[in-house]
């Protein structure tokens, strides 16, 4: 069942801080951070959004993003070279005003780490597609090159919704 956000804590927020979160940092949430800094960016939004992303898991701390990731986003003019993987950590749900998780796996593992008070902050990207009947970014790693474009044509489409969503009269920007 696809969950409309409520963002009524947003406003008034200057700038909102978005988190996104895949299981290792690697593919989804590095590719969900870049897709929205282009986005904000080409909205000339960035003194009122900043993103960041970080993986419930830490097998890749310090890593790059990986390199298909990396291939598919840069076809779409979509630079993810600079982001490091970093672990998901409690003192990210004060810090950041929405916390957008990947799939079910990493909802549960960010309401396990988050206070009660801040779990108002959590959302799956896909709340914010317009496309009917996703609720999830599927992990790419183990697939080809289809999956990485299938990511980010979703990405796409929700982080385009986010901002949106953001943009609106209660949205909080």
């Amino acid at each position: 069942m696809k969950v409309t956000p409520d963002l009524s804590h947003l406003e008034g927020v200057p700038q909102v801080r978005v988190l996104m979160v895949c299981m290792g940092n690697i593919c989804r949430s590095p590719t969900a951070q870049g897709v929205l800094e282009n986005q904000v960016k080409s909205a000339d939004l960035q003194a009122r959004v900043w993103v960041d992303s970080a993986g419930t898991h830490g097998y890749h701390i310090g890593a790059p993003p990986d390199e298909r990731a990396q291939k598919h986003a840069a076809r779409r003019g979509i630079d993810l070279t600079a982001q490091r993987a970093r672990q998901l950590v409690k003192r990210d749900f004060d810090e950041f005003d929405l916390v957008l998780v990947m799939d079910s796996s990493n909802e549960q593992a960010a309401r396990a780490l988050c206070p009660p008070q801040q779990r108002r902050k959590i959302y799956r990207l896909t709340d914010f597609c317009s496309i009917d009947g996703v609720h999830e970014v599927p992990d790419p790693y183990y697939g080809g090159a289809s999956g990485f474009e299938g990511v980010l044509d979703l990405v796409e489409n929700a982080c385009t919704g986010l901002l949106g969503s953001l943009s609106a009269p209660d949205g909080g920007t």
